[in-house]
């Protein structure tokens, strides 16, 4: 129905003492409106008593009856349906009216002007305290952004009050949100939160609005194609959603998500600001908290919450891939060592030994390191840990049925160690000990034998015992570092080795030319 005077409305303000002036402002009424049934009123006798019983659509046809008449003329169109197909992609009020004015041919009704039909569609929403399906549809958007205003923690070890940051997610057509917080806003940080989003929404929306962030847009020209980073792009495919960045500074283009920002800072921030908190989970978990309490709260100018409109719009966000997106990154070009492994981050994950010499491709994960030849993926390894070190990863079936060196073993190794000294054997032994397959340590225990070659045996011998000293395991870093530095001099100066007995290990310059007695 077509928004009418409200007589009844008028004839009982005035009732209550109100005068034409203060109906009109306070009712948002146009003043000749109220003139006119108040005039009608005085003519015709009628005062608010006399309709007091009377429903509002009765009391305006006795003051206009004609227009009534003609009103009554048009089709009523069943804006219960229109409300729900608006709900439906693709679905507009044009289209609805179209159909509605097919029916009312089809049936011999008169089908009412579009504007009139628009008018009657808002004034239902109204009246049935309803959303509004023109400007947002279920299932279609989710808006992200960062949110301006941050939390912390107090770090129990240093006392520095550690920052943290809120990752805001808001469906327009719910308002139902999301809120992770995080100690950065790194890119793999961005994604992993977007990964959460997606999962704790239990679905996908077929777009997803964010702002021209450089953790996922590259650029954005006033004329041509966005291009969003290679990560941002990947994980926009794998969920099936398109990511789609708002205008620069067009903030009111991504309009639920910002006014989120803004009922999240009072709704969690301002409502934990009295906690304090010494790490990141148990306030994430305060937060998850004041989250569902914020989604299940009634909103103040309609019916129902959040997460109950949330309900009706989960059943149009398309489901979940069967696996979460995984963020990795790409080293090219990395050699495969003949001991058949490759190495990254000072640790060696094996590849098929067929494979030796080739050039290896590492994807790595969060839990997984993967080798990729020729675009081929030939093996998959769990990562080590950041803290990890010279450590091995290797399966039996990359290693070949006799490691192929064939001029040397761990025997031969062993008896060249021993040669040139205790120290020395000892550096070898513990390589060994820290290695699965004695071939791993081949290559690290011929390393650090053939600095007697650079050195002298004497002096490798020097550097093998000051080594023992101060690393459990000693690797060819640590005694290159001391041999390049002296330190094995000084070592044995320190040990009281006369001069004779040096220049007979095979040092050719005496000490002096190293400093004389000066040194300690």
């Amino acid at each position: 129905m077509a928004k009418k005077i409200n007589v009844k409305l008028i004839l009982e303000l005035r009732d209550a003492g109100m005068g034409r002036n203060a109906i009109a402002s306070t009712r948002h009424m146009s003043r000749n409106s109220v003139s006119d049934v108040l005039h009608i009123a005085d003519a015709r006798g009628i005062a608010y008593s006399d309709v007091r019983n009377l429903d509002d659509q009765e009391v305006y046809s006795m003051f206009y009856p004609d227009k009534h008449a003609v009103e009554d003329m048009y089709r009523d169109p069943d804006y219960e349906y229109i409300h729900k197909e608006l709900k439906k992609v693709g679905v507009t009020l044009k289209l609805l009216w179209n159909e509605y004015k097919d029916k009312c041919r089809t049936e011999s009704g008169i089908p009412m002007g579009y504007t009139k039909f628009c008018d009657g569609y808002g004034n239902y929403t109204i009246r049935n305290k309803l959303a509004n399906h023109l400007d947002h549809k279920p299932g279609i958007i989710v808006e992200v952004d960062w949110s301006g205003p941050t939390m912390s923690y107090v770090d129990m070890e240093t006392g520095e009050l550690i920052t943290v940051y809120l990752f805001v997610a808001t469906l327009p057509y719910s308002q139902y949100s999301y809120v992770e917080a995080c100690l950065d806003m790194k890119q793999d940080t961005w994604l992993r939160c977007h990964i959460h989003m997606y999962e704790f929404f239990q679905g996908v929306t077929v777009r997803t609005v964010c702002d021209n962030l450089k953790t996922g847009v590259i650029r954005h020209p006033k004329e041509g194609d966005i291009v969003l980073n290679e990560a941002y792009e990947a994980l926009g495919a794998h969920y099936r959603t398109a990511i789609m960045p708002t205008g620069v500074r067009k903030p009111r283009q991504k309009a639920s998500v910002e006014g989120t920002v803004g009922k999240i800072a009072t709704a969690i921030i301002a409502s934990l600001r009295n906690e304090v908190f010494h790490s990141l989970p148990p306030l994430q978990v305060a937060v998850r908290k004041k989250l569902d309490e914020f989604n299940r709260r009634a909103f103040q100018k309609r019916e129902y919450s959040r997460y109950e409109v949330f309900q009706e719009e989960k059943a149009y966000l398309h489901p979940l891939p069967e696996i979460p997106y995984e963020i990795a990154v790409w080293i090219y070009g990395r050699s495969i060592n003949l001991n058949c492994h490759v190495i990254y981050e000072k640790n060696y994950y094996s590849c098929p030994y067929q494979y030796v010499k080739q050039k290896a491709d590492l994807k790595i994960t969060d839990a997984k390191l993967e080798i990729y030849v020729k675009g081929q993926r030939v093996a998959t390894h769990t990562k080590f840990p950041e803290y990890v070190i010279n450590r091995y990863s290797t399966h039996k079936e990359d290693m070949p049925d006799q490691f192929q060196q064939p001029a040397w073993d761990d025997e031969r190794i062993m008896r060249w160690a021993y040669s040139i000294g205790t120290g020395t054997g000892e550096v070898i032994d513990r390589i060994f000990a820290t290695v699965k397959i004695k071939e791993q340590g081949y290559n690290p225990s011929l390393s650090v034998l053939r600095l007697s070659k650079t050195y002298s045996e004497a002096r490798l011998e020097a550097a093998c015992e000051m080594a023992l000293t101060k690393v459990r395991t000693p690797r060819y870093h640590h005694l290159k570092a001391i041999l390049a530095a002296n330190q094995d001099r000084i070592y044995l100066e320190k040990k009281n080795i006369s001069q004779e007995n040096l220049s007979a290990s095979g040092y050719v310059r005496g000490a002096e030319y190293y400093g004389g007695d000066s040194n300690d």
